[in-house]
């Protein structure tokens, strides 16, 4: 009788999922230590909040366009900052930490050293982006709740719309992580964070631009973002929902291919 032994080392390379949750665990573990931190980024939109949204909402009253009597500027500008959130917590762990974690204190050396692929490396680290990004903007929106600036039960579509803000911008950034080639690099990130943060739309409507800029905004990825959590948190619920949902999976799925890509060559070889 034969006995015939799998040949894994021919297997055909794929993402496996049950590895790549022994790194979001190892996060856990640790972060259980420091959940200051995590609160901590909860807090940055919320004072956006309470100096733009209030201060300035006192100002500027009701957005017009937006349903027939308008809608406060607070209720309008919360979904943007909540969507930021999402971004910024994403972003922060693939970029700054992840570099450290690269470079510095160099655990992927140990992590490749179990059964562990690149693959599954990849996909944890985007995990617990998605997780600490998700867990963030669920604890904003229960602050804008309790501001009372909750206009529609469909805000509850905030938390997967979060989740896929995170998946697209946290492989996004361990793609551009993997180009960097030292903490003075971040300038570039924030070159591009920093305007794509003030004309996405978070603080005023697109429509304020001329048509040729609207064209140029709508394809920010924060613009898609904004627009999948601020179109239900208005109650506005509908099929042109699909349209950023499907931009980031597709930056998402592109970015962690990229990264992927990029992690092998750095680390094996």
């Amino acid at each position: 009788m034969t006995l015939t032994v799998p040949d894994t080392a021919a297997a055909p390379s794929r993402l496996r999922p049950p590895r790549a949750f022994h790194l979001v665990e190892r996060h856990l573990v640790i972060y259980r230590h420091t959940p200051m931190v995590l609160v901590a980024e909860i807090f940055e939109p919320v004072l956006y909040l309470l100096s733009v949204g209030v201060g300035i909402g006192a100002l500027v009253g009701h957005v017009a366009g937006l349903g027939p009597s308008g809608v406060g500027y607070s209720a309008f500008v919360a979904p943007a900052l909540l969507a930021t959130a999402a971004m910024n917590g994403a972003m922060n762990e693939t970029t700054f930490n992840l570099l450290r974690k690269l470079k510095v204190d160099r655990i992927y050396d140990s992590v490749l050293s179990t059964p562990m692929s690149v693959q599954d490396l990849a996909l944890g680290e985007v995990c617990w982006a998605l997780l600490r990004g998700t867990l963030t903007t669920t604890g904003f929106m229960a602050v804008t709740a309790a501001f009372g600036l909750v206009r529609s039960p469909w805000i509850l579509l905030a938390v997967p719309g979060a989740a896929l803000v995170g998946f697209g911008f946290a492989s996004v950034g361990l793609a551009v992580t993997t180009y960097l080639r030292g903490w003075q690099d971040f300038q570039y990130v924030q070159l591009v964070m920093l305007p794509m943060f003030l004309f996405a739309t978070t603080f005023y409507p697109l429509g304020v631009y001329p048509r040729a800029v609207q064209i140029v905004v709508e394809c920010l990825p924060l613009y898609q973002s904004i627009q999948l959590i601020r179109e239900p948190a208005l109650g506005q619920v509908g099929p042109s929902l699909l349209v950023p949902a499907a931009y980031l999976v597709l930056m998402g799925l592109l970015g962690l291919a990229v990264a992927r890509r990029r992690l092998t060559l750095m680390l094996l070889h």
